[in-house]
C-alpha cells in the first residue's frame, strides 16, 4: 500500500511529527509513505484544506496513492473537502476506535485527523495508536464481525450512489478556479512523486495542463 500524507497550512508545523508516527506503523506493514507536505509553516507552496481535497482526489483517482492521511485544525474542513470529489471516501478520525471502525465498516481510502483540536500532551501517541488500529486488519472486514455481510452490502450501495452523484474528476478540476487547482500541485516534491507513481496517463496529462 502506498500512503500519501498531506498537511494544510495551519498544521504544517506538525508534518514531521505526523510522518514519524505514520512511518513507525507503516514500516511494520511494508507500506510506503509518500509525504506531499506541507513540510513547514513557511513553505513557499501553501495548501489550504480545500486544496488538500483536490490533491487527494488526484492522487487516489490516478492510482498514485492507495490511501491518504490528511487533516486540519479540527479535521472537519479537510474531511468535507476530500468528500467533495469522486473516488474519495474520507472519514473523520479522532482516536483509535474511530480509525478501526472506519476501516472495518466504511472501507474508505482517506482519513482526516484534527491536528489542533484536543491535540495536547500525548498527541503523538494518539496518532501512532490511530495508525496502528487503522492498518491492523484488511479493510472492510466488518464490525462486529457478524455484521460484515450487511456492511459490505451497504458499502456497495454507497459506492453506487456516489458514482451516480459525481461528475468525472477531470470535468470538476477544469471548472474550478485555475489558481486554486494550480496551487494544489505546487508542492516542493509534487512533480517528483506524482509523475513517478501515477498509473493513469489521462490524469497525468490533465495535471500537466492544469499546473
Amino acid at each position: 500500500m502506498k500512503i500519501a500524507l498531506i498537511n494544510e497550512n495551519s498544521q504544517a508545523a506538525k508534518n514531521s511529527l505526523i510522518e514519524t508516527a505514520l512511518r513507525k506503523v507503516a514500516d511494520t506493514k511494508g507500506y510506503e509513505v509518500v509525504n506531499y507536505g506541507m513540510y513547514g509553516a513557511d513553505d513557499a507552496a501553501q495548501l489550504t484544506y480545500v486544496q488538500n481535497g483536490i490533491l487527494a482526489a488526484v492522487l487516489l483517482n490516478s492510482g498514485a496513492a492507495d490511501f491518504v492521511v490528511t487533516g486540519c485544525g479540527t479535521g472537519e474542513g479537510a474531511m468535507l473537502a476530500l468528500n467533495s470529489f469522486p473516488g474519495v471516501i474520507c472519514g473523520h478520525v479522532e482516536n483509535p476506535l474511530d480509525a478501526y471502525t472506519f476501516a472495518q465498516i466504511n472501507d474508505g481510502n482517506a482519513i482526516s485527523i484534527p491536528f489542533a483540536l484536543g491535540f495536547g500532551w500525548g498527541g503523538e501517541l494518539n496518532l501512532e495508536y490511530i495508525f496502528e488500529k487503522l492498518f491492523s486488519e484488511p479493510f472492510g472486514g466488518g464490525y462486529p464481525k457478524e455484521r460484515v455481510v450487511p456492511e459490505q452490502r451497504n458499502k456497495k450501495i454507497l459506492d453506487g450512489v456516489r458514482a451516480a452523484a459525481f461528475r468525472p474528476l477531470g470535468d470538476i478540476l477544469c471548472d474550478l478556479d485555475p489558481e486554486l487547482v494550480k496551487g494544489a500541485f505546487a508542492g516542493e516534491h509534487f512533480d517528483e512523486y506524482f509523475f513517478r507513481d501515477c498509473k493513469d496517463p489521462a490524469i497525468a496529462e490533465l495535471v500537466k495542463k492544469l499546473k
